[in-house]
Protein backbone atom coordinates (compact mmCIF):
# COMPACT_ATOMS: atom_id res chain seq x y z
CA UNK A 1 0.00 0.00 0.00
CA UNK A 2 1.24 3.47 -0.85
CA UNK A 3 2.40 5.41 2.19
CA UNK A 4 2.68 9.06 3.11
CA UNK A 5 6.41 8.43 3.53
CA UNK A 6 6.83 9.34 -0.14
CA UNK A 7 5.28 12.78 0.28
CA UNK A 8 8.71 14.32 0.85
CA UNK A 9 9.77 13.56 -2.69
CA UNK A 10 10.04 16.72 -4.77
CA UNK A 11 7.23 17.20 -7.27
CA UNK A 12 8.36 17.93 -10.81
CA UNK A 13 11.56 15.85 -10.63
CA UNK A 14 12.42 12.27 -11.48
CA UNK A 15 11.21 9.33 -9.45
CA UNK A 16 12.95 8.82 -6.15
CA UNK A 17 14.58 5.72 -4.81
CA UNK A 18 11.84 4.98 -2.30
CA UNK A 19 10.55 1.43 -2.73
CA UNK A 20 7.01 0.81 -1.54
CA UNK A 21 6.14 -2.67 -0.38
CA UNK A 22 3.51 -4.68 -2.21
CA UNK A 23 3.54 -2.72 -5.46
CA UNK A 24 6.37 -4.39 -7.33
CA UNK A 25 7.82 -3.05 -10.55
CA UNK A 26 5.88 -0.46 -12.55
CA UNK A 27 5.19 -1.75 -16.08
CA UNK A 28 7.02 0.00 -18.92
CA UNK A 29 3.96 0.39 -21.13
CA UNK A 30 2.52 3.76 -22.24
CA UNK A 31 5.87 5.53 -22.03
CA UNK A 32 5.84 9.01 -23.54
CA UNK A 33 8.32 11.17 -25.39
CA UNK A 34 9.67 14.26 -23.60
CA UNK A 35 7.14 17.08 -23.41
CA UNK A 36 7.17 19.25 -26.51
CA UNK A 37 6.12 22.20 -24.44
CA UNK A 38 7.51 25.54 -23.46
CA UNK A 39 8.05 25.80 -19.73
CA UNK A 40 6.96 28.89 -17.92
CA UNK A 41 7.14 29.45 -14.22
CA UNK A 42 3.77 30.50 -12.86
CA UNK A 43 2.12 30.82 -9.51
CA UNK A 44 0.39 27.65 -8.39
CA UNK A 45 -0.61 28.84 -4.95
CA UNK A 46 1.87 29.30 -2.17
CA UNK A 47 2.66 27.38 0.93
CA UNK A 48 3.66 23.83 1.71
CA UNK A 49 2.21 21.18 -0.52
CA UNK A 50 2.16 23.27 -3.66
CA UNK A 51 3.41 22.16 -7.06
CA UNK A 52 6.87 23.61 -7.64
CA UNK A 53 6.14 24.64 -11.21
CA UNK A 54 3.28 25.12 -13.62
CA UNK A 55 4.16 24.63 -17.28
CA UNK A 56 2.29 25.90 -20.33
CA UNK A 57 1.73 24.40 -23.75
CA UNK A 58 -0.53 25.30 -26.66
CA UNK A 59 -3.08 22.55 -27.24
CA UNK A 60 -6.11 22.90 -29.47
CA UNK A 61 -8.03 26.03 -28.54
CA UNK A 62 -6.06 26.62 -25.36
CA UNK A 63 -2.78 27.54 -23.78
CA UNK A 64 -2.95 24.86 -21.09
CA UNK A 65 -1.36 25.19 -17.68
CA UNK A 66 -0.30 21.92 -16.11
CA UNK A 67 1.85 20.52 -13.33
CA UNK A 68 4.09 17.54 -13.93
CA UNK A 69 5.88 15.06 -11.69
CA UNK A 70 8.02 12.00 -12.22
CA UNK A 71 10.40 10.84 -14.95
CA UNK A 72 9.86 12.22 -18.45
CA UNK A 73 9.89 8.74 -19.98
CA UNK A 74 7.73 7.05 -17.36
CA UNK A 75 4.30 5.56 -18.05
CA UNK A 76 1.87 8.47 -18.10
CA UNK A 77 -0.98 9.21 -15.70
CA UNK A 78 -3.21 12.21 -16.40
CA UNK A 79 -5.13 13.41 -13.34
CA UNK A 80 -8.21 15.55 -13.97
CA UNK A 81 -9.81 17.82 -11.38
CA UNK A 82 -13.43 18.78 -10.87
CA UNK A 83 -15.47 21.78 -9.73
CA UNK A 84 -14.93 23.78 -7.56
CA UNK A 85 -11.36 22.49 -7.38
CA UNK A 86 -8.10 22.69 -9.28
CA UNK A 87 -4.81 20.84 -9.78
CA UNK A 88 -4.11 20.85 -6.03
CA UNK A 89 -6.61 18.05 -5.56
CA UNK A 90 -3.64 15.95 -6.72
CA UNK A 91 -0.83 17.68 -4.85
CA UNK A 92 -0.37 14.63 -2.59
CA UNK A 93 -1.25 12.03 -5.23
CA UNK A 94 1.38 13.20 -7.75
CA UNK A 95 4.49 12.49 -5.64
CA UNK A 96 3.13 9.09 -4.66
CA UNK A 97 2.77 8.09 -8.30
CA UNK A 98 6.05 9.75 -9.29
CA UNK A 99 7.72 7.64 -6.62
CA UNK A 100 6.47 4.57 -8.51
CA UNK A 101 8.05 5.76 -11.75
CA UNK A 102 5.02 7.35 -13.37
CA UNK A 103 5.06 10.58 -15.29
CA UNK A 104 2.12 12.46 -13.78
CA UNK A 105 0.44 15.28 -15.71
CA UNK A 106 -2.17 17.43 -13.92
CA UNK A 107 -3.78 20.08 -16.15
CA UNK A 108 -5.95 23.03 -15.27
CA UNK A 109 -9.23 22.52 -17.12
CA UNK A 110 -10.45 25.31 -19.38
CA UNK A 111 -11.40 28.39 -17.39
CA UNK A 112 -9.18 27.43 -14.44
CA UNK A 113 -5.79 28.58 -13.20
CA UNK A 114 -3.27 29.47 -15.90
CA UNK A 115 -5.17 27.81 -18.76
CA UNK A 116 -6.22 30.45 -21.27
CA UNK A 117 -8.09 30.57 -24.57
CA UNK A 118 -5.85 31.39 -27.51
CA UNK A 119 -8.51 33.60 -29.10
CA UNK A 120 -10.95 36.08 -27.63
CA UNK A 121 -13.40 34.95 -30.34
CA UNK A 122 -13.61 31.33 -29.16
CA UNK A 123 -16.96 30.46 -27.62
CA UNK A 124 -16.59 29.94 -23.87
CA UNK A 125 -18.16 26.52 -24.16
CA UNK A 126 -17.98 23.88 -21.43
CA UNK A 127 -20.14 21.08 -22.82
CA UNK A 128 -18.78 17.65 -21.95
CA UNK A 129 -17.32 16.67 -25.34
CA UNK A 130 -15.32 19.91 -25.60
CA UNK A 131 -13.57 19.39 -22.28
CA UNK A 132 -12.63 15.87 -23.38
CA UNK A 133 -11.26 17.20 -26.66
CA UNK A 134 -9.10 19.62 -24.66
CA UNK A 135 -7.38 16.67 -22.99
CA UNK A 136 -6.90 14.81 -26.27
CA UNK A 137 -5.30 17.99 -27.66
CA UNK A 138 -3.05 18.23 -24.60
CA UNK A 139 -1.94 14.62 -25.07
CA UNK A 140 -1.10 15.38 -28.68
CA UNK A 141 0.84 18.51 -27.70
CA UNK A 142 2.85 16.59 -25.10
CA UNK A 143 3.35 13.63 -27.48
CA UNK A 144 1.50 11.27 -25.16
CA UNK A 145 0.06 8.42 -27.18
CA UNK A 146 -1.66 6.64 -24.32
CA UNK A 147 -2.16 7.26 -20.61
CA UNK A 148 -3.93 6.09 -17.51
CA UNK A 149 -6.73 8.61 -16.99
CA UNK A 150 -7.90 9.36 -13.46
CA UNK A 151 -10.40 11.91 -12.25
CA UNK A 152 -13.30 13.02 -10.11
CA UNK A 153 -16.32 15.24 -10.80
CA UNK A 154 -15.74 17.04 -14.13
CA UNK A 155 -12.53 15.03 -14.31
CA UNK A 156 -14.35 11.68 -14.04
CA UNK A 157 -16.77 12.71 -16.77
CA UNK A 158 -13.91 13.80 -19.02
CA UNK A 159 -11.91 10.62 -18.42
CA UNK A 160 -15.02 8.46 -18.96
CA UNK A 161 -15.69 10.14 -22.30
CA UNK A 162 -12.14 9.63 -23.55
CA UNK A 163 -12.19 6.00 -22.44
CA UNK A 164 -15.52 5.46 -24.23
CA UNK A 165 -14.90 7.37 -27.48
CA UNK A 166 -11.11 7.18 -27.82
CA UNK A 167 -10.14 3.96 -26.01
CA UNK A 168 -6.88 3.79 -27.97
CA UNK A 169 -5.69 6.81 -25.95
CA UNK A 170 -6.61 5.33 -22.56
CA UNK A 171 -4.54 2.51 -21.04
CA UNK A 172 -6.70 2.30 -17.91
CA UNK A 173 -9.25 4.38 -16.03
CA UNK A 174 -9.86 5.45 -12.44
CA UNK A 175 -13.25 7.14 -12.16
CA UNK A 176 -14.61 8.54 -8.91
CA UNK A 177 -18.40 8.11 -8.77
CA UNK A 178 -18.34 5.77 -11.72
CA UNK A 179 -20.00 6.51 -15.06
CA UNK A 180 -20.66 10.24 -15.27
CA UNK A 181 -21.32 10.80 -18.97
CA UNK A 182 -24.11 13.40 -19.12
CA UNK A 183 -27.45 12.28 -20.54
CA UNK A 184 -29.18 15.53 -21.53
CA UNK A 185 -32.54 13.86 -22.06
CA UNK A 186 -32.44 12.18 -18.67
CA UNK A 187 -31.45 15.48 -17.07
CA UNK A 188 -34.84 16.91 -18.04
CA UNK A 189 -36.55 14.54 -15.61
CA UNK A 190 -36.95 15.55 -11.94
CA UNK A 191 -34.97 13.72 -9.30
CA UNK A 192 -36.03 12.86 -5.77
CA UNK A 193 -36.45 15.97 -3.66
CA UNK A 194 -33.40 15.26 -1.51
CA UNK A 195 -31.21 14.83 -4.59
CA UNK A 196 -32.49 18.07 -6.10
CA UNK A 197 -31.71 19.84 -2.83
CA UNK A 198 -28.11 18.60 -2.98
CA UNK A 199 -27.70 20.16 -6.45
CA UNK A 200 -28.89 23.59 -5.26
CA UNK A 201 -26.01 25.50 -6.88
CA UNK A 202 -26.86 24.19 -10.35
CA UNK A 203 -30.25 25.85 -10.13
CA UNK A 204 -28.66 29.02 -8.74
CA UNK A 205 -26.32 29.12 -11.73
CA UNK A 206 -29.36 29.00 -14.01
CA UNK A 207 -30.30 32.47 -12.77
CA UNK A 208 -28.80 35.85 -13.50
CA UNK A 209 -28.06 36.24 -9.79
CA UNK A 210 -26.02 33.05 -9.87
CA UNK A 211 -24.01 34.24 -12.86
CA UNK A 212 -23.29 37.56 -11.18
CA UNK A 213 -22.23 35.78 -7.99
CA UNK A 214 -19.69 33.74 -9.94
CA UNK A 215 -18.30 36.88 -11.55
CA UNK A 216 -17.76 38.53 -8.15
CA UNK A 217 -14.56 37.31 -6.49
CA UNK A 218 -15.76 37.46 -2.89
CA UNK A 219 -19.15 35.89 -3.61
CA UNK A 220 -17.72 33.02 -5.64
CA UNK A 221 -15.20 32.30 -2.90
CA UNK A 222 -17.99 32.17 -0.33
CA UNK A 223 -20.09 29.93 -2.57
CA UNK A 224 -17.33 27.51 -3.50
CA UNK A 225 -16.16 27.21 0.09
CA UNK A 226 -19.71 26.37 1.13
CA UNK A 227 -19.80 23.63 -1.51
CA UNK A 228 -16.53 22.23 -0.16
CA UNK A 229 -17.96 21.93 3.35
CA UNK A 230 -21.24 20.39 2.18
CA UNK A 231 -19.81 17.72 -0.12
CA UNK A 232 -16.82 16.79 2.07
CA UNK A 233 -18.30 16.78 5.59
CA UNK A 234 -15.36 14.92 7.18
CA UNK A 235 -12.53 16.84 5.48
CA UNK A 236 -10.91 19.23 7.95
CA UNK A 237 -9.22 21.60 5.47
CA UNK A 238 -7.73 24.92 6.55
CA UNK A 239 -7.86 28.44 5.09
CA UNK A 240 -4.54 28.05 3.29
CA UNK A 241 -5.71 24.89 1.53
CA UNK A 242 -8.85 26.57 0.25
CA UNK A 243 -7.06 29.81 -0.69
CA UNK A 244 -4.46 27.88 -2.69
CA UNK A 245 -7.18 26.38 -4.88
CA UNK A 246 -9.43 29.45 -4.97
CA UNK A 247 -6.65 31.36 -6.72
CA UNK A 248 -7.44 29.20 -9.78
CA UNK A 249 -10.96 30.68 -9.83
CA UNK A 250 -9.58 34.13 -10.68
CA UNK A 251 -9.14 33.02 -14.29
CA UNK A 252 -10.93 35.60 -16.49
CA UNK A 253 -13.04 32.88 -18.12
CA UNK A 254 -13.92 31.00 -14.94
CA UNK A 255 -17.44 32.34 -14.48
CA UNK A 256 -18.37 31.88 -18.13
CA UNK A 257 -17.10 28.29 -18.21
CA UNK A 258 -18.77 27.24 -14.95
CA UNK A 259 -22.09 28.84 -15.82
CA UNK A 260 -22.16 27.34 -19.31
CA UNK A 261 -21.28 23.86 -18.04
CA UNK A 262 -24.19 23.70 -15.62
CA UNK A 263 -26.69 25.47 -17.84
CA UNK A 264 -25.81 23.17 -20.72
CA UNK A 265 -26.27 20.11 -18.54
CA UNK A 266 -29.76 21.33 -17.60
CA UNK A 267 -30.69 22.05 -21.22
CA UNK A 268 -30.70 25.81 -20.61
CA UNK A 269 -27.75 26.73 -22.83
CA UNK A 270 -26.86 25.39 -26.27
CA UNK A 271 -23.67 23.63 -27.21
CA UNK A 272 -21.90 24.19 -30.50
CA UNK A 273 -23.24 22.40 -33.55
CA UNK A 274 -19.81 21.19 -34.60
CA UNK A 275 -19.81 18.88 -31.57
CA UNK A 276 -23.29 17.46 -32.20
CA UNK A 277 -22.01 14.14 -33.56
CA UNK A 278 -19.92 13.53 -30.46
CA UNK A 279 -22.84 14.40 -28.19
CA UNK A 280 -25.10 12.01 -30.12
CA UNK A 281 -22.60 9.23 -29.52
CA UNK A 282 -22.49 10.09 -25.82
CA UNK A 283 -26.28 10.20 -25.61
CA UNK A 284 -26.24 6.50 -26.48
CA UNK A 285 -24.39 5.84 -23.21
CA UNK A 286 -21.40 4.07 -24.78
CA UNK A 287 -19.81 1.37 -22.70
CA UNK A 288 -16.22 1.53 -21.48
CA UNK A 289 -14.03 -1.48 -22.22
CA UNK A 290 -10.66 -0.29 -20.91
CA UNK A 291 -9.50 -1.67 -17.52
CA UNK A 292 -11.26 0.37 -14.85
CA UNK A 293 -11.43 0.92 -11.12
CA UNK A 294 -14.36 2.98 -9.87
CA UNK A 295 -14.29 4.67 -6.49
CA UNK A 296 -17.30 5.80 -4.48
CA UNK A 297 -16.76 8.36 -1.69
CA UNK A 298 -19.11 7.25 1.05
CA UNK A 299 -19.63 10.69 2.59
CA UNK A 300 -20.27 12.44 -0.71
CA UNK A 301 -23.96 13.44 -0.91
CA UNK A 302 -23.84 12.81 -4.67
CA UNK A 303 -22.82 9.16 -4.32
CA UNK A 304 -25.59 6.90 -5.60
CA UNK A 305 -26.75 4.05 -3.37
CA UNK A 306 -25.95 0.48 -4.30
CA UNK A 307 -22.16 0.35 -3.97
CA UNK A 308 -21.56 1.03 -7.67
CA UNK A 309 -24.39 -1.18 -8.94
CA UNK A 310 -26.16 1.70 -10.70
CA UNK A 311 -23.39 2.02 -13.29
CA UNK A 312 -21.74 -1.40 -13.27
CA UNK A 313 -23.13 -2.39 -16.67
CA UNK A 314 -21.36 0.52 -18.38
CA UNK A 315 -17.93 -1.06 -17.76
CA UNK A 316 -17.34 -4.13 -19.89
CA UNK A 317 -13.61 -4.74 -19.45
CA UNK A 318 -11.48 -5.73 -16.47
CA UNK A 319 -13.08 -3.99 -13.52
CA UNK A 320 -12.96 -3.38 -9.77
CA UNK A 321 -15.07 -1.18 -7.52
CA UNK A 322 -14.08 0.30 -4.16
CA UNK A 323 -16.00 2.41 -1.66
CA UNK A 324 -14.21 4.72 0.78
CA UNK A 325 -16.65 4.95 3.63
CA UNK A 326 -15.40 8.10 5.37
CA UNK A 327 -14.33 10.14 2.35
CA UNK A 328 -16.10 13.05 0.69
CA UNK A 329 -16.38 14.40 -2.83
CA UNK A 330 -12.77 15.59 -3.27
CA UNK A 331 -11.49 12.04 -2.94
CA UNK A 332 -7.95 12.48 -4.32
CA UNK A 333 -7.13 15.22 -1.83
CA UNK A 334 -8.96 13.63 1.09
CA UNK A 335 -7.57 10.12 0.52
CA UNK A 336 -4.46 10.47 -1.68
CA UNK A 337 -2.99 7.07 -0.81
CA UNK A 338 -6.18 5.22 -1.75
CA UNK A 339 -6.50 7.17 -5.00
CA UNK A 340 -2.88 6.61 -5.99
CA UNK A 341 -3.21 2.92 -5.14
CA UNK A 342 -6.26 2.70 -7.41
CA UNK A 343 -4.23 4.19 -10.27
CA UNK A 344 -1.43 1.65 -9.83
CA UNK A 345 -3.91 -1.21 -9.52
CA UNK A 346 -5.96 -0.12 -12.54
CA UNK A 347 -2.78 -0.03 -14.60
CA UNK A 348 -2.21 -3.66 -13.67
CA UNK A 349 -5.65 -4.97 -14.45
CA UNK A 350 -5.48 -7.56 -17.19
CA UNK A 351 -8.25 -7.39 -19.76
CA UNK A 352 -10.25 -10.64 -19.83
CA UNK A 353 -9.60 -13.00 -22.73
CA UNK A 354 -12.34 -13.21 -25.40
CA UNK A 355 -14.78 -16.03 -24.68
Amino acid sequence: MISRRTFGQAVGTGAGAVSLGGLGEVPPACAAAPAAARDRRAAAGGGAGSFSQVRQTRAGLLDVGYAEAGPAHGPVVICLHGWPYDIHSYVDVAPLLAGQGYRVVVPYLRGHGTTRFLSARTVRNAQQSVVALDIIALMDALEIEKAVLAGFDWGSRTADIIAALWPQRCRALVSVSGYLVTDLKANLEPLAAKAEYTWWYQFYFATERGRRAMEDRDRRRDLTRLVWTQVSPTWDFDDATFDRTAAAFDNPDYAAIVIHNYRWRLGLAPGERRYDDLEKRLAAKPSIAVPTITLDPGRDPFTAPGDGSTYRDRFTGAYEHRTLADTGHNLPQEAPEAFAQAVVDADRLVAPSPS
